[in-house]
């Protein structure tokens, strides 16, 4: 399993980004997804899941309505894009796939991380 995120970058509050995740290794539309992101000197917080196959969405309460997941079955890529940043939303994001379950903080594969800064 591999997964490979892009996208991150700084960006000012009330700007938007949107982060891409390219998945290999692994049957991409059978698996359950999601971002999970670090601020600094924090605990891992999940932000948003989705199921591959069928499209359900879930976000934490900190980004719903501001962040949306989505995905491209045809290329393997899973997205999050993020309107409305805020200096909060200031972490590394970390792509994550699991076979069997909704992605939380405990998933079975992790990509490497994109670092997003929210700063004036």
């Amino acid at each position: 399993v591999q997964l490979v995120e892009s996208g991150g970058g700084l960006v000012q509050p009330g700007g938007s980004l949107t982060l891409s995740c390219a998945a290999s290794g692994f049957p991409f539309s059978s698996y359950y997804m999601g971002w999970v992101r670090q601020a600094p000197r924090k605990a891992l917080e999940w932000v948003s899941s989705i199921y591959i196959g069928g499209g359900g969405t879930y976000y934490a309460d900190s980004v719903q309505g501001r962040f949306t997941i989505s995905k491209d079955n045809a290329k393997n890529t899973l997205y999050l894009q993020m309107n409305s940043l805020k200096p909060e939303d200031t972490a590394v994001y970390y792509c994550a796939a699991d076979p069997n379950r909704w992605v939380t903080t405990t998933p079975d594969y992790w990509g490497h991380g994109t670092q997003v800064t929210v700063s004036s």
